[in-house]
C-alpha cells in the first residue's frame, strides 16, 4: 500500500486533489494535514473513506507535529498547504512568509529526515511576474522568476528551497506551477465563486481597474489529474507549468458567469485596481502535454457551467461559508477560533 502526506487538504484544491487519488489508486492511505485556515473546510473532507483518509489539524511550520503524523514509509508529500490569497498579502506578509517560506523548508527537511521518497511541491504562475500583453506570450519552464505581490514572492521563495534541496541534497522534488483554478469548493474569497456566488443572490461582482487583466483558467480536477501524472512520472528536480490553454480577460469571465445564470451586466461594479495588479498571466503547458501525456478533459464553457451548478446544487455550504458559520464548528471541534489555528 502506497502512503501519502498530503498538506492543505481541506482547502480547494487539496481536497480535489485527494478525491482523484482515492480513485486513482485504490490500495493507498492518505494522511491529510491542515492548519483550518479561512479556507480549510472540513466539509471538503468528509466524503472520503476514513479507512484509507485521516485527517490531522496540524501546522506544516510545526517540525515535531510534521514528523509525529508524517506515515512510515512515505512515498511523497504533496504540498498544498499555502496563504494563497495576494489581497491578504498586500494587507499583511507576514502570514504568508511563515507559512509558504519557513513552512516549505519544514517539509524539505522532514522528507530528507524521514527518506521520503518525493516531494511534490505546488506552486503557482504568478512566481512568474506579468507577461506582456501581446497574446503571443507565455509562461514556460524557463520564464524568469520575477514575482510582484508579496504572496508571489513567498512562493518564488518557496520554489528556491525546493530547488536547493534538490541540487544540494539529491532529494527527489518536483514542482508543479499552475494558473487560476475553478471548480466546486472554492472559498468564495476568490474571484470566480464571489462572481458566481454574488450573481446567484443579485448582488453586485467587483471587479477590478478596467477589468481586462488576463488570466489563465483550468478546472481543478484537470489540475489535480495533471499533478497526479507529475507524481507519477514527473522528473526529479523538474518544474512543470500546468494550463488548460484558456485565457479570458476578467470581464470576460463575470459575463460568462452573468450568461449562464441569466443575470444583467448592471451587477457589475468596477472598482479600485489592486496595487501592482498583474496585467497578464498565460501559460505554455507544451512540457507537460509531452512529456506525460496529459490533456485537460474539461473546456472553459463545460467546466464553468458544472462549477455554477455546484454552487447553485449546494446553498447549505455557500451560505455557511458566507456567513462564517463554519467557523462556529472549527470552535467546537478545536476549542478555539479559526483566527487562532
Amino acid at each position: 500500500m502506497k502512503r501519502y502526506f498530503v498538506t492543505g487538504g481541506a482547502g480547494f484544491i487539496g481536497s480535489a486533489f485527494i478525491e482523484s487519488l482515492l480513485s486513482h489508486e485504490p490500495n493507498c492511505s492518505i494522511t491529510n494535514f491542515d492548519a483550518l485556515t479561512y479556507a480549510g473546510n472540513l466539509e471538503n473532507v468528509a466524503r472520503f473513506d476514513k479507512s484509507r483518509h485521516s485527517f490531522v489539524h496540524g501546522n506544516i511550520i510545526d517540525k515535531e507535529a510534521v514528523l509525529a503524523h508524517l506515515p512510515q514509509e512515505c512515498d511523497a508529500i504533496i504540498n498544498f498547504a499555502a496563504e494563497s490569497h495576494v489581497d491578504r498579502s498586500i494587507r499583511s506578509a507576514h502570514e504568508f512568509l511563515v507559512t509558504n517560506v519557513i513552512g516549505t523548508q519544514v517539509l524539505l527537511d522532514v522528507a530528507r529526515a524521514r527518506n521520503v521518497r518525493r516531494v511534490v511541491h505546488i506552486s503557482t504562475d504568478e512566481v512568474m511576474g506579468s507577461l506582456p500583453e501581446t497574446e503571443s506570450s507565455f509562461f514556460t519552464e524557463e520564464s524568469e522568476l520575477s514575482p510582484n505581490s508579496p504572496y508571489a514572492a513567498s512562493k518564488a521563495a518557496a520554489e528556491h528551497l525546493a530547488r536547493a534541496a534538490h541540487h544540494t541534497f539529491g532529494l527527489d522534488v518536483v514542482i508543479t506551477r499552475c494558473g487560476n483554478n475553478y471548480g466546486p469548493r472554492q472559498f468564495p474569497e476568490k474571484f470566480l465563486p464571489l462572481a458566481i456566488t454574488n450573481a446567484i443572490h443579485n448582488e453586485s461582482i467587483p471587479v477590478y481597474g478596467d477589468g481586462l487583466n488576463v488570466r489563465d483558467w483550468i478546472y481543478v480536477e484537470d489540475h489535480c489529474r495533471a499533478i497526479l501524472a507529475v507524481l507519477e512520472n514527473g522528473r526529479s528536480g523538474a518544474v512543470y507549468n500546468i494550463g488548460a490553454r484558456n485565457t479570458r480577460r476578467n470581464i470576460e469571465v463575470v459575463e460568462s458567469v452573468l450568461n449562464q445564470l441569466q443575470r444583467p451586466k448592471s451587477l457589475i461594479k468596477y472598482v479600485s485596481d489592486r496595487p501592482g495588479h498583474d496585467r497578464r498571466y498565460a501559460i505554455d503547458p507544451s512540457m507537460v502535454e509531452n512529456e506525460l501525456g496529459w490533456r485537460p478533459l474539461e473546456s472553459w464553457e463545460s467546466g464553468l457551467t458544472k462549477t455554477i451548478n455546484w454552487y447553485k446544487d449546494n446553498p447549505q455550504w455557500v451560505e455557511q461559508v458566507r456567513s462564517g458559520a463554519y467557523r462556529d464548528y472549527y470552535k467546537q471541534q478545536y476549542g478555539t477560533g479559526v483566527e487562532a489555528l
